[in-house]
């Protein structure tokens, strides 16, 4: 796809909608065009406390996006939400989590697709309250549920608003920073039941990010600038090399992830050298991806949803749709959690 076609790459960080760090939003500035958060209405304006200045700084460069529950997770989210998150509910697999002790945390409504469909979302609710995997709304506006049920709707939806980014002129790229979910993502695609489950990779985290606990938004904007360039095609790669080995198998794999392994670990080190050269310090951050990439067929709903609304119709035709569910994963190199 030529340069001039390409829709804006933008980080959709996950699962909260706020960042819990800058520093994190700073490093993913400079691998996409920018960075998107789910935010409810209810929820919009809400201070951020020390990280205003930068939200603020990022919205008058143009390089944050705020998505509205209740206009992306539109009627073909809703049906994607409802019908993944019925189908392992009825499976029996989550049964066992009505028994933790862990408090329950909120979601809203919204997300769970009550602006598209409302009886989708009232029937998926349903179901997690006669599991006892949810509890009654507080507040009207959104449903405690466990916390493990609460990350699964969110790796759900980063991958089923994929295609209403798209209608909005963005090509969404599912990031975080935080590891269950990444591995969430890996097991949702790995079920049994999903075309999916033979194509799932895991690229190992490589250090190519920069510690910006000290940088200002200036002159990480400098930086981005003269060099923004090779750290997206850092990300463009490492998204193709998914792309590449997702349909190998058996030794043919093996060999390949060799090989793509020692490209990836090149390229590392020739961002950590533009780093060390500008900052005069190493690249501390690490960025890694998981994900699949599969041909979407008819009786693939999850594929014809990611890949958009002509996924299944395509198939159908005779042309099936080549799909992909991705998350990056970024941490810092000297803890496991940013």
């Amino acid at each position: 796809m030529a340069e001039a076609d390409r829709l804006p790459e933008v980080a959709f960080y996950y699962p909260g909608t706020r960042w819990r760090n800058a520093d994190y939003i700073k490093n993913l500035l400079l691998f996409f065009d920018g960075v998107a958060l789910l935010v409810p209405d209810y929820m919009v304006g809400r201070p951020l406390g020390e990280e205003s200045a930068v939200a603020a700084g990022l919205e008058e460069e143009g390089l944050l996006h705020i998505l509205e529950p209740e206009k992306v997770v539109d009627q073909g989210a809703a049906e994607g939400l409802a019908s993944q998150m019925g189908e392992i509910l009825d499976s029996g697999a989550l049964d066992h989590l009505a028994f933790d002790s862990d408090p329950y945390e909120a979601l809203s409504a919204s997300r769970m697709g009550s602006y598209a469909d409302e009886g989708l979302a009232a029937t998926l609710v349903r179901k997690l309250l006669d599991k006892d995997l949810a509890r009654p709304s507080e507040d009207g506006v959104s449903i405690p549920m466990h916390p493990l049920i609460r990350n699964l709707v969110l790796v759900l939806l980063s991958q089923l608003l994929r295609p209403s980014g798209r209608k909005q002129g963005l090509d969404l790229c599912p990031a975080t920073d935080t590891p269950e979910l990444h591995s969430s993502l890996a097991e949702l695609l790995g079920l049994e039941t999903l075309p999916s489950a033979a194509h799932v990779i895991d690229l190992d985290l490589q250090v190519v990010g920069v510690d910006m606990a000290s940088v200002g938004l200036d002159e990480l904007l400098a930086f981005r600038e003269a060099h923004s360039a090779e750290y997206r095609a850092y990300a463009r790669d490492v998204r193709r090399y998914m792309r590449e080995l997702a349909p190998l198998s058996g030794d043919e794999r093996s060999v390949a992830e060799d090989d793509r392994a020692a490209e990836i670990s090149e390229r590392a080190r020739n961002l950590q050298k533009v780093a060390k050269g500008w900052w005069k310090r190493p690249a501390g951050v690490l960025m890694g991806l998981s994900g699949a990439a599969w041909t979407a067929t008819t009786g693939d709903p999850l594929g014809g949803l990611i890949g958009g609304a002509t996924g299944l119709a395509t198939a159908a035709q005779g042309s099936p749709k080549e799909v992909e569910a991705f998350s990056y994963l970024f941490r810092s190199a000297n803890s496991f959690y940013w």
